[in-house]
Formats: structure tokens, sequence, C-alpha cells
């Protein structure tokens, strides 16, 4: 039996405003668009990691009622979630890159425990981490 993780979603507060800055900002492109009533079935991917989709899912009916849907915007603007890792193969240069295109860092490249990692978070306050990559030995 094949199994794997395919999909990871991520609460996001508006999926237009969501959108524009995976797609606009950081360079993911659209897997999946799809609607039903009220409820949107979003996916984005990193283009060079095309066998996984990052979700961008409004909390809500059908799955949230009102109150929940409420708690769980709260949280996420709050940065309460956990953060995403985005490896990346040169930290300041992915900084440099991303805040020119408007991203907007909380921390600004930090060189620490071996490698160099900033952060930053999307419009709906999920936090993001840019790791680089650890040099391999031989390499």
């Amino acid at each position: 039996m094949n199994q794997g993780i395919e999909t990871v979603g991520l609460y996001v507060r508006d999926q237009e405003e969501a959108l524009a800055f995976y797609v606009g900002k950081l360079g993911f492109v659209v897997h999946t668009d799809a609607g039903n009533g009220d409820y949107r079935w979003l996916t984005v991917q990193h283009p060079d990691q095309p066998g996984f989709q990052l979700g961008l899912f409004r909390p809500g009916p059908p799955v949230h009622d009102a109150a929940t849907a409420q708690a769980l915007n709260a949280l996420v603007a709050k940065g309460a979630m956990p953060p995403v890792v985005l490896t990346v193969a040169d930290c300041q240069a992915t900084y440099e890159r991303l805040s020119a295109a408007g991203v907007e860092f909380m921390q600004e490249p930090v060189a620490r425990y071996g490698t160099v990692d900033a952060g930053f978070r999307d419009p709906s306050g999920n936090g993001w981490k840019l790791i680089e990559r650890a040099a391999t030995a031989g390499a």
C-alpha cells in the first residue's frame, strides 16, 4: 500500500488575500481552486515540490460553527499556530528577495544552531521560518 501526506492545511481569514500572498509574493502556484456553495478548496504548491499541497482554508461551515471559526481566526491572528518551515539554500538571499516582494519579516536572518534562519507571518498571522539548509560533509 502506498501512503503519503499530500496536503497540509493552514487557516486563513481571507482566501483571496492568502492566494495573492502565497502566489504573488512567495512564488507558489495554484494546484486546486474548487468551490461548493460557500466552501472553497484552495491549495497551492511550492514550484520545486509538486507532490505536496498547502491548503489555504477558511474556518467555518461545514467544518466549524461560527463561534469555533471566530476562535480559530483569533488564534491564527495572534500567531498561536505552529510555524511552517521553508528550507532554502541561502537564507539572506531569500530574505532579500521576499522583502523586495513585500513580505514583512518579524525576524531578520540570524546565524544560530549551525545554520541561518529568519521569520515572517502571512497576512492571516501564520508564522513561517526560513531555514538555510545546513552544509553537508563533502558538499
